[in-house]
């Protein structure tokens, strides 16, 4: 079931492959002899801005932020214990990617826990690393973006969490 959103100039949204961005604009353009109304969204952290036309937003899986409610599950999430499965680290990348690329904070969440590691229980590979930092990013920016904080507080609200403060 699709859902039909309405967004204006400054609202934030959330794309999946690409996290939080700014509505900068929404035009009318001719391409290909067919008009449509395109939407730029900005997105600051990759100096990039992406126009979609409005009859594909739900294709593309553009969505308003989260609510509090589910942002707040998410964090919950956070501190529940990791669920680290025995499989090969290239199957668990490909589940991780996956749950990043959703654009779920949830699942996103899933990751950052699985995939956190303390100071004291050892060092993680590269690429392990490389998709915490990455799912970590992405929830972060969108909790603050829901909070209406910057990054960095936002960072360290979720850095709390995972430490157990």
């Amino acid at each position: 079931m699709s859902k039909e959103y309405r967004f204006n100039p400054g609202d934030f949204v959330v794309y999946p492959t690409h996290g939080v961005g700014k509505v900068v604009d929404i035009t009318q353009s001719e391409v290909g002899g067919q008009k449509l109304e395109l939407i730029a969204v900005n997105f600051d952290k990759d100096r990039m801005t992406m126009r979609i036309p409005m009859t594909n937003m739900n294709k593309t899986g553009l969505r308003p932020l989260s609510s509090k409610d589910i942002m707040q599950t998410a964090l919950e999430s956070l501190k529940g214990k990791p669920k680290v499965k025995k499989t090969m680290w290239s199957r668990r990348s490909q589940e991780y990617d996956a749950k990043i690329n959703s654009g779920d904070p949830c699942l996103i969440a899933e990751v950052v826990r699985d995939l956190h590691k303390p100071a004291d229980k050892g060092e993680q590979s590269y690429s392990e690393r490389q998709v915490f930092e990455q799912a970590f990013g992405r929830l972060a920016h969108e909790y603050a973006a829901c909070e209406s904080i910057d990054l960095e507080e936002a960072s360290n609200r979720l850095k709390s969490i995972l430490s157990g403060e």
